[in-house]
């Protein structure tokens, strides 16, 4: 309910026609069943924006921290995060990290849609990490489609390091479904997941125009002269 309030009676309305978001491809989100969002990642406002453009809620795998933050801002942050309904996903890896995906593999076996950044964290220079495998391990556990999703100059709203969103307009890109069916009960096949997920970057380089960079963005991320030089 605060969800659906959120978006069309206060925030949806009032983004809607401020920012003036465009979208290309809707026809390409199916209208039933489970479905896998994954997204490149620019901006905080990727959260925010995608959700507005379609009819269904979609629901995110966030970061923990956003959950276990103290003080108001934190207690602020943890509210809105959970009335939207978001996933909190604990990154530290081993059993914590599986207990999160098996969260999201629920979402997914109950008709939802989930939303996933494969690159693990937001671009700090605007351009498309590699990807994270975890996302395929989901995409066959699911046996969900996957629809590529290119967030177009949501860099521009909220630039790293910014607190105010600047007012810009931005577009919203989906590509057709991905289906992995073929490699269906080869989650187990480390070989199998990377393809998956190079195959899933290859998409979203194609349809947001990004320079692809194949190191993972938190290996450079706050190192600026080492992701110039790749």
């Amino acid at each position: 309910m605060f969800y659906l309030f959120l978006k069309h009676v206060i925030v949806g309305p009032f983004l809607l026609s401020v920012f003036r978001p465009w979208t290309k491809g809707l026809e390409n989100v199916p209208a039933k069943g489970p479905v896998i969002f994954a997204s490149n990642h620019l901006s905080f406002m990727d959260s925010i924006f995608l959700p507005l453009v379609v009819d269904r809620q979609i629901r995110f795998l966030a970061k923990s921290e956003y959950f276990t933050g103290r003080g108001i801002k934190g207690r602020i942050i943890r509210w809105f995060f959970l009335g939207v309904g978001q996933l909190p996903i604990d990154r530290s890896g081993g059993k914590a990290s599986e207990a999160s995906l098996n969260t999201g593999l629920d979402h997914l076996a109950a008709g939802g849609w989930l939303g996933i950044y494969p690159e693990g964290t937001r671009s700090h220079d605007g351009r498309l990490y590699r990807g994270r495998t975890g996302i395929a391990r989901m995409v066959l556990e699911a046996g969900a489609p996957v629809v590529p999703v290119a967030m177009i100059d949501t860099e521009k709203v909220m630039p790293v390091g910014s607190r105010i969103p600047k007012v810009r307009r931005v577009g919203v890109v989906f590509g057709e479904p991905l289906d992995f069916s073929r490699f269906a009960g080869m989650e187990g096949d480390r070989f199998v997941l990377r393809s998956i997920t190079d195959e899933i970057m290859y998409e979203l380089q194609h349809l947001s125009g990004q320079e692809y960079v194949d190191v993972y963005a938190s290996s450079v991320k706050g190192r600026p002269q080492a992701a110039k030089q790749g």
